[in-house]
């Protein structure tokens, strides 16, 4: 391996991990915006993303990538819909942060790549293997086991990995880079967003400029918290093996699991944990049996 290359690893890890983590600590954000309500909180997110990615795409001269999709009517419609995928998933889990379901986030999230398993299964006509199906059941155990010690569906976390695979679906289908896409996708939910916030401003019942500058840093920071991560993520998946990556992205729901468990005390007891160890065995089935397979193809491209 060449001294330029492993430069490119390290550097592609450390942004790819420095994203996660960023993710991870998101909840310590949005808790510092709790007074706010979660659509205001939203509808900033949304509006300070575009400012901000559209300040990267300037610099990076990519406005000719970024608007080439809009050439397409099915693309387009794909990106709207997209948007309004990734817009419920943002206000639901800020939401949950701000009112005390920090575990069932961490939870949705661990979720998620069972579920975007069972999508290509679904959508792709992809089979699962005997691995993976074991997988998929220890995840479905869980989730009954919250259901029975509770006596509800545990409707935040599924809600949070269903929206967010359907997500990961539509933009798998819409052939179109990260950020241009972000950007886009902003730019369809950013008019609805402008619409509500000046109607708070109007009535008085903003958060925004209401005499708090914390606040005010806050909101506008959000377009940042929400866009860095990506573009680190976006660098270091293009540096690394897919098998990293999917180690990697458990850091975020680790993260919040420890922060909902020792920082905000929200209740853990042994059902809970029962429930996330089921989700647990799943993804450590799930990840060997990935790890394993993507070295086998990696055998049999060399011979």
């Amino acid at each position: 391996m060449t001294p330029r290359s492993q430069h490119d690893i390290t550097s592609g890890f450390i942004a790819a991990l420095a994203s996660f983590v960023a993710w991870g600590l998101l909840p310590l954000y949005w808790k510092t915006l709790h007074s706010v309500n979660p659509m205001e909180i939203l509808c900033h997110r949304i509006l300070w993303s575009l400012v901000f990615i559209a300040v990267i795409l300037t610099i990076n001269k990519r406005w000719p990538e970024t608007f080439a999709p809009m050439k397409s009517a099915k693309t387009l419609i794909i990106l709207a819909l997209s948007s309004l995928m990734i817009g419920g998933n943002w206000l639901l889990y800020i939401w949950a942060v701000n009112t005390g379901h920090v575990l069932e986030t961490s939870l949705g999230y661990y979720i998620n790549p069972l579920v975007n398993m069972l999508f290509g299964f679904a959508f792709f006509k992809e089979r699962p293997n005997k691995p993976q199906w074991i997988a998929i059941a220890l995840a479905a155990a869980g989730v009954t086991n919250s259901i029975v010690s509770y006596g509800e569906l545990p409707w935040i976390s599924l809600t949070l990995a269903i929206s967010f695979a359907f997500y990961g679906l539509l933009r798998k289908v819409a052939i179109v880079e990260s950020l241009p896409g972000l950007f886009l996708e902003t730019m369809v939910l950013a008019p609805a967003a402008l619409y509500w916030l000046l109607h708070l401003q109007f009535t008085g019942a903003s958060g925004f400029l209401a005499g708090n500058m914390e606040i005010n840093l806050l909101l506008i920071g959000a377009g940042v918290v929400t866009a860095s991560p990506l573009i680190g993520f976006a660098f270091g998946a293009r540096r690394l093996q897919l098998t990293t990556l999917g180690v990697l992205q458990y850091t975020a729901p680790s993260i919040a699991f420890l922060l909902g468990v020792f920082v905000f005390r929200e209740p853990f007891g042994p059902s809970h944990l029962l429930t996330f160890a089921l989700i647990w065995a799943g993804l450590v089935i799930y990840t060997m049996d990935s790890v394993r397979t993507i070295r086998r193809q990696r055998k049999l491209t060399k011979k």
